[in-house]
This record gives C-alpha cells, sequence and structure tokens, in this order.
C-alpha cells in the first residue's frame, strides 16, 4: 500500500550528482493546439526554460524526452532522446527511455527524477523531499502528491526498474503509469497548495494566461 508522507517530513539533502532528471516533453499538446507545448512562451521564456530553473541544483544533470528533430531543443544544450516505445505510448515511455538512458550513459547513477515540462512553479525542494521519503519508506519509487491528487509522472525512480517496465509495456501492453507502480514499493510525498499548487501545469491556453498571473 503507499505511503503517504506529510509536508512537515524534514528534508534530507541528497548528492545531486546521484540524480539525472528526465524532462518529459514528447506528448502531442492536443489541448494547447499542437507543438510542443513546453516551448509556450511563459514571462517572456519558454516554459521549458522554467522548468529547467526550478531543477537547477536538484539532480547533476538532465536530458530531454521529446519526439521527432531533436534540434529544435538545440538552444538548450540538453540531450535529446526519442521514445524507445514507438507509437505515442504516452509519458510511460518516456519514462522507460529515460531510465534506459541513465543506464547506459549514468556511469553508476541509480536514480532519475522525471517531470512534465509544463509545470513552470516545481518545488524547489523536490528531490530532496522524494529521495529523503523513498529512503525512508525502503521504496523503489516516490510520487508527487497535492491536495489528495497524485501526480504520477513527477516521480524518483530507481533506474534498475528498466527491465521490467519494458517487459510491461512489450508483453501487456501497459500504458498507465499508476497500474505499473502499483506493482512496486512506493510512496507518495505532499506538498500544501497554498498559496497555490507548485505542480500547476499549463495544459490549454487558459492556462497559460493563469501562470502569467501567479508569474507576477
Amino acid at each position: 500500500m503507499p505511503i503517504a508522507m506529510p509536508p512537515s517530513m524534514p528534508i534530507a539533502m541528497t548528492e545531486d550528482h546521484a540524480i539525472i532528471g528526465l524532462l518529459l516533453a514528447g506528448g502531442g499538446a492536443r489541448r494547447m493546439g499542437g507543438g510542443d507545448k513546453c516551448l509556450r512562451l511563459l514571462g517572456g521564456r519558454p516554459l521549458l526554460a522554467h522548468v529547467i530553473e526550478r531543477l537547477h541544483g536538484q539532480v547533476g544533470r538532465l536530458v530531454l524526452n521529446a519526439n521527432g528533430d531533436g534540434s529544435r531543443f538545440a538552444a538548450f544544450g540538453l540531450p535529446v532522446v526519442a521514445d524507445s516505445i514507438p507509437g505515442m505510448a504516452g509519458p510511460l515511455a518516456g519514462i522507460l527511455t529515460g531510465m534506459e538512458w541513465v543506464r547506459a550513459h549514468g556511469a553508476g547513477v541509480t536514480m532519475m527524477l522525471s517531470t512534465p515540462t509544463d509545470g513552470p512553479f516545481l518545488p524547489l525542494d523536490l528531490v530532496p523531499r522524494l529521495a529523503a521519503a523513498k529512503q525512508e519508506a525502503g521504496a523503489r519509487i516516490a510520487c508527487a502528491r497535492s491536495d489528495g491528487r497524485t501526480h504520477p509522472p513527477i516521480g524518483l525512480w530507481d533506474v534498475d526498474l528498466a527491465d521490467d517496465l519494458r517487459r510491461a509495456m512489450e508483453v501487456e501492453d501497459l500504458r498507465k503509469i499508476d497500474a505499473w507502480t502499483a506493482r512496486h514499493a512506493l510512496v507518495h510525498v505532499d506538498w500544501p497548495v497554498h498559496p497555490f499548487d507548485p505542480f500547476f501545469n499549463a495544459n490549454r491556453p487558459e492556462d497559460l494566461d493563469r501562470a502569467e498571473s501567479l508569474l507576477a
């Protein structure tokens, strides 16, 4: 059964070089009218720039999961890796892709943070609190939660779960993150939502308008 960690749980800092961050930008952004949602501007800068800034110092390095021509993200100076499962299989495919990339290129890194690229207000204590909860609970996965709502793509994962995840996606055609994480030791970590939810995400044009007001 998932374990809940309250917002008041003490923060245990981690060695940032031990964690690689995966930025999920592989979706079609249909509600935003198509294209790369993470390149839409907020406060004069792409959403992706805001996410990168929020994660600065929380992870050792970042990799971007995006499909298509990766050169459109060249200005960010990040490795860009496309889904290793074909057919636009959703964020679970991105998480698998990230795990496999970390295992191949991470030089002994055992944990990966994942987060979508449409949340410009991510907590500045995201990685330390997820890592502390994961260690305390003896869990394989730690995922964020706010106001009673879970955020499955925002999580800290043991990279050695990659083989199990690939089997689930290829053999069982599994696509829902919750259906897969339920099979493993999982801990949820709660964040307060006042003055606003730090996991606010911009899915629609009107969400960008709301984000502009929050940024101000």
